[in-house]
């Protein structure tokens, strides 16, 4: 009997291990794209942009744009640079594009994976940026879109100044690596370094009028 009922909790336990490591959390949600990029796989591909909620939300809302401009839109809600660091390979070196946009560093500064660093944070955009280079793919980095405060971590005050400054390496890291720049915060920032509510209402995420300007910014960089 002893014998029995330990050998029903070894096969519990033993299932119970399997299926957290079967369930294991996506952190990079390698899924979200997975499907799109099958389908384009090996087709002659424009430009990635690569980001997070910003850029994501610009391809749901504006999909003329995208398609009349050849970019294809991998952005992900919430993530920061360490999230794309790690689908880069997936999301766009493996599509062939001609080039890559970089927009990341919201999330970041808003902590939503952990402590911000802002060397870090340059760090895997430096590091997204080598990759794209040896892999033949034109690189854009873009500065951080203007924010002062998230709603979704009130608790942490004004920021702005942090992404000011984190732009400011991202300047200077397109600059030492040769590489283009589509600078997104100077054409939305007002005078508190944040963005008018015609242009983001909550602050972080554009209108569709703060997306005309972005396109705009877009456009005239990488032509």
């Amino acid at each position: 009997m002893r014998t029995l009922l330990l050998f029903s909790f070894a096969m519990i336990f033993s299932g119970t291990t399997k299926a957290q490591v079967g369930s294991a959390a996506d952190f990079a949600n390698f899924a979200r794209y997975a499907d799109a990029n099958k389908e384009i796989m090996g087709k002659q591909n424009g430009i990635v942009l690569l980001g997070n909620s910003i850029t994501d939300f610009w391809a749901t809302q504006d999909p003329k744009f995208f398609k009349e401009n050849g970019l294809i839109g991998r952005g992900i809600s919430g993530q920061t640079s360490t999230q794309l660091l790690l689908r880069f390979r997936a999301d766009v070196v493996e599509l062939k594009p001609e080039a890559v946009v970089i927009h990341i560093g919201t999330n970041d500064v808003a902590e939503n994976t952990g402590p911000y660093s802002e060397e870090q944070t340059v760090n895997n955009i430096a590091s997204m940026v080598d990759i794209a280079m040896a892999n033949d793919i034109k690189v854009f980095i873009a500065t951080v879109v203007p924010s002062t405060t998230f709603n979704w971590r009130k608790e942490l005050g004004n920021r702005s100044a942090m992404i000011v400054s984190l732009n400011k390496q991202l300047l200077q890291l397109a600059k030492d690596k040769g590489v283009g720049v589509v600078d997104y915060h100077a054409a939305l920032r007002n005078d508190e370094d944040g963005m008018d509510a015609e242009l983001a209402e909550d602050g972080v995420h554009p209108t569709p009028k703060g997306y005309q300007v972005m396109g705009a910014t877009l456009m005239d960089a990488i032509k």
